[in-house]
């Protein structure tokens, strides 16, 4: 059963006499756990239309680059596979998401479309909704709690967060039953005037567009379901036990991985957390805070607060000292340059920055501590936040999402709250070297990553 709050009507238009039920599918890459998918299967099946599943590649999505379309294409020719074996055709094309929504909703006797939170998305609906002729409707799938249902406003912090969330979690921490589609679509002809891509060959795929080609892909991570799906069993049966001892110890490997897919949408939130709850681990508690309850937060804060992505979005404590300490001496000033090619005089520092280089992906302690470094090394709060969102924007496959823009804005204060003051920082919480060298092997860490091909 799909929960009736994670459903959203986006218009009132009458059902229409089309050729078939259209989801547009965008930020929920996926035919496993997908409710938007079983949303739209369903509906299908009531009206008796074959299902076409409607994807739009964008050459220019806002700081995309070369690592990030090879991974989430990786994960559509994955999600492809899938979906012809469930009788579901899958149309790929080269355009704006919104443009090819909106051309294919004249056949369509219904969209339906998934849900995400950055403005970009939120436009993209915003213009189909004007110009679609038919039942236009959203689910929402890449979250545990529907986000209006987790809170009616912008948390403080994860204890304010944490109280209202947890009323809800048991009802809709439930397994979704997957439907069969009754009328194959697989065969269908889909005229239309735009590009139509074929996932057969990614590289192929990849040399067609004009996009960013300064990031290399990464050989450390490959996009797709199947490969989320792996990874969390070997996760789980493997490093889950350790994970509430040892997940911010940059020297150990216990970290689930899971955050590029989560980002392109390849694995669903609701299937993560049932499988680690269902362990016998006495880890799990302190991995469903993570997965719910942290990540949940960055979503309600980019839903609820339109400055996600500047300063302005943090709370006025963190802006007055951070402001009242602007001019204080740094004992070190460094570049945007010196920063991206981990020039520093910190080699814990500098290991940080090399890691997300080569793999696309940092130990998320050392995230807080890169972060609360370039704060520390740049002439002003205002560079330092510009610096560190260019980098982890550039660089991290999970970056350009909620947790991503929540996780920079937390190393300048944002749902955390006043410390002692000190210089530069201020009352923001403060990071240093010899805290990482008091608490962990980081030698090792730095020793890991240097011997690391990229």
């Amino acid at each position: 059963m799909i929960q009736a709050e994670r459903i959203k009507k986006l218009n009132e238009k009458p059902l229409k006499d089309g050729e078939y039920v259209l989801y547009w599918m965008q930020s929920s890459q996926r035919a496993h756990q997908n409710h938007a998918l079983e949303y739209a299967v369903s509906k299908a099946n009531q009206i008796h239309k074959p299902l076409v599943i409607y994807f739009g590649l964008t050459e220019n999505y806002p700081e995309a680059n070369l690592r990030h379309y090879t991974f989430m294409l990786e994960g559509l020719k994955d999600l492809k596979t899938s979906l012809i074996q469930r009788n579901i055709k899958f149309l790929v094309l080269k355009c704006s998401p919104d443009v090819g929504a909106m051309e294919l909703s004249k056949r369509a006797s219904m969209v339906v479309v998934d849900r995400g939170y950055l403005e970009e998305q939120v436009e993209w609906y915003k213009n189909v909704l004007k110009t679609v002729e038919c039942p236009f409707v959203q689910v929402e799938s890449n979250v545990v709690v529907p986000v209006e249902v987790a809170s009616f406003k912008e948390e403080y912090s994860a204890a304010t967060f944490r109280r209202r969330i947890k009323l809800h979690i048991e009802k809709f921490l439930v397994l979704l039953k997957e439907v069969p589609l009754e009328k194959s679509s697989v065969s269908m002809e889909i005229p239309t005037k735009i590009p139509e891509i074929s996932l057969d060959d990614v590289d192929e795929v990849l040399s067609g567009l004009e996009i960013d080609l300064s990031v290399p892909k990464t050989e450390h991570f490959h996009g797709g379901t199947s490969v989320a799906i792996k990874l969390l069993e070997d996760f789980v049966e493997n490093k889950l036990d350790g994970f509430a001892e040892f997940r911010n110890d940059p020297s150990m490997d216990h970290l689930s991985n899971m955050s590029p897919y989560l980002h392109f949408g390849q694995i669903s939130p609701v299937h993560i957390a049932l499988r680690v709850n269902d362990s016998e681990s006495s880890s799990k508690d302190a991995f469903l805070e993570e997965i719910i309850i942290r990540r949940e937060l960055a979503v309600n804060f980019v839903h609820y607060n339109p400055n996600y992505k500047n300063m302005d979005a943090l709370p006025d404590w963190a802006l007055k000292t951070l402001k009242e300490h602007e001019d204080d001496r740094r004992k070190y000033v460094y570049t945007l340059q010196e920063f991206e090619t981990a020039s520093t005089h910190d080699p814990y520092w500098n290991a940080a920055q090399m890691e997300m280089v080569k793999t696309g992906k940092m130990h998320g302690y050392m995230r807080m501590y890169w972060g609360k470094k370039i704060l520390e090394w740049t002439e002003n709060p205002q560079k330092a936040f510009e610096i560190a969102i260019r980098l982890n924007n550039k660089y991290e496959l999970d970056g350009r999402d909620p947790n991503g823009y929540t996780g920079v804005l937390w190393c300048f204060g944002k749902h955390d709250r006043a410390w002692k003051e000190r210089e530069i920082f201020g009352k923001v919480r403060y990071m240093n070297a010899k805290g990482l060298k008091r608490k962990f092997k980081i030698d090792s860490y730095v020793e890991r990553v240097n011997s690391k091909e990229p």
